[in-house]
């Protein structure tokens, strides 16, 4: 258990056939455009916070803004170890750095569970918004907008920053579009915000105790998750030391006003208690403004599930090709990993990102999509350990960008989110422990004994300039 504590050693760098670096490519307008479009404010409006209203009704937004405020801490967090540690591995780059190589794995696996699972399930709802227009089989598209987004994942990251930036423009009206009409047909005044009430059995109000808030906050911490994406292009972002923090901060800031300006105006505009718990966004839209702008809505949210695709894909293979570098696999699969195609993309990393994918679609992935709210905790709280750490020996001399109020900060976030986890589904936890333990065995009985040759996680050389 010395590993999970002791920090990889600063000297370790990839033997002299390592796969080439990552050229530096995107500045912060193109990094943030990439990050939003993964924190995909339109879709998470229209497919995860109905769920957050059904369980939490009119507290919906109280628990999406005290998880907003979890994500500064978050954020500051990120921004720090992302400008020491400015890598394609994001987390668990951070995370083996600071605190050591089993804790660096641990995250990984965490990692690449959340950003594995999110894709091909969001992809699945497209059909539902393409059905104003067409109706499709849920499964097929999901398939093929996963298909969609591996194609647009072999291109040059510079070209995916404008389209996805195109589509983000989309996303943001549309939820503009919703906000407006929330405030026009408001039904009920500020107050309801607080008045923590749902719909129970027979539309009659409940209350919403400050349990059921502490557990919704790990699907509240997810609803902005994507603002993390910002280390992972750490590595592709020119002036690491300046820009990770700017480009971390900037995409929190603005999804979370895209996303809970929204939510306010739903909670106090929908007609009813049992609307608002049914969280029947859309049919709610085209009541207010008739069908054409609920048609015009819901194609935007098809166009911006289809960007958190293409950005979740490219974020993926980045995590891939990072752990192949960092001899994270036997050596056949690593070189494979790790190659790079003409447009400097990984191409054998985003195939593999996205074939299974589109895959995954034709599977039952409900109760994998709510151990994600989990796996996101439970990383947050290891990225806030190795945050706690990040400025003892060497590490608090390094050049980086170095958050206010530290260690309280870390220590706060490291409490609060072992309470919220105390607080999951047992089902959950387990789902989310059982995994984790197959990743210690691999870790145990593979990694460890071959130190010196696997998991030899480094800062790419150019990365402190």
């Amino acid at each position: 258990m010395t590993d999970t504590l002791r920090p990889v050693d600063d000297a370790a760098v990839a033997a002299p056939d390592s796969p080439q670096k990552l050229k530096r490519s995107i500045g912060v307008v193109g990094g943030t455009l990439l990050t939003l479009s993964c924190v995909t404010p339109a879709s998470t409006l229209f497919v995860v916070v109905p769920d957050l209203f059904g369980s939490l009704g009119t507290a919906t937004a109280l628990t999406i803004a005290i998880g907003s405020l979890l994500c500064v801490a978050v954020a500051f967090c990120y921004s720090e170890l992302g400008t020491l540690v400015p890598s394609a591995g994001g987390e668990y780059a951070m995370v083996s750095t600071l605190a050591g190589r089993l804790a660096g794995w641990l995250v990984f696996v965490l990692s690449l569970l959340v950003v594995m699972i999110v894709p091909p399930v969001i992809a699945m709802g497209t059909a539902d918004y393409l059905a104003p227009v067409v109706h499709l089989d849920p499964a097929m598209t999901g398939a093929g907008v996963m298909l969609l987004a591996t194609l647009a994942g072999l291109l040059d990251l510079r070209a995916n920053a404008w389209i996805t930036g195109v589509f983000l423009v989309l996303e943001v009206i549309a939820a503009g579009v919703v906000a407006v009409l929330g405030f026009a047909h408001g039904e009920r005044g500020a107050d309801s915000l607080v008045s923590l009430q749902v719909a129970g059995p027979g539309g009659r109000p409940d209350t919403v105790t400050a349990m059921l808030i502490v557990s919704g906050l790990a699907i509240a911490l997810f609803v902005t998750q994507g603002f993390s994406t910002a280390v992972y292009l750490s590595e592709e972002l020119e002036h690491p030391r300046r820009n990770v923090a700017r480009t971390v901060l900037a995409a929190l800031a603005i999804s979370s006003v895209v996303i809970l300006v929204p939510v306010v105006a739903i909670t106090m505009g929908a007609p009813d208690l049992k609307a608002l718990t049914d969280g029947d966004i859309s049919t709610m839209v085209t009541a207010w403004s008739g069908s054409a702008v609920g048609t015009f809505v819901s194609l935007c949210v098809a166009l911006a599930i289809i960007n958190a695709g293409i950005v979740m894909v490219i974020q993926n293979s980045r995590v891939l090709f990072a752990s192949a570098r960092d001899k994270a696999w036997p050596e056949p699969v690593n070189k494979g990993l790790a190659k790079l195609g003409r447009f400097g993309s990984p191409w054998v990393a985003t195939l593999l990102v996205g074939v299974p994918g589109a895959l995954l679609c034709f599977v039952d992935l409900d109760t994998l999509y709510g151990v994600t709210g989990v796996s996101v905790t439970a990383m947050y709280l290891l990225v806030a350990v190795a945050a706690l750490l990040a400025r003892r020996g060497a590490h608090r001399h390094t050049p980086a960008w170095r958050m206010p109020l530290w260690p309280a900060t870390p220590v706060v976030l490291i409490a609060v989110l072992a309470y919220v986890l105390s607080r999951q589904e047992t089902g959950y936890l387990l789902w989310t422990g059982g995994i984790t333990a197959v990743a210690t065995l691999y870790w145990v009985l593979y990694l460890r004994p071959r130190r010196d040759t696997r998991w030899l996680v480094s800062v790419p050389e150019d990365a402190h300039g």
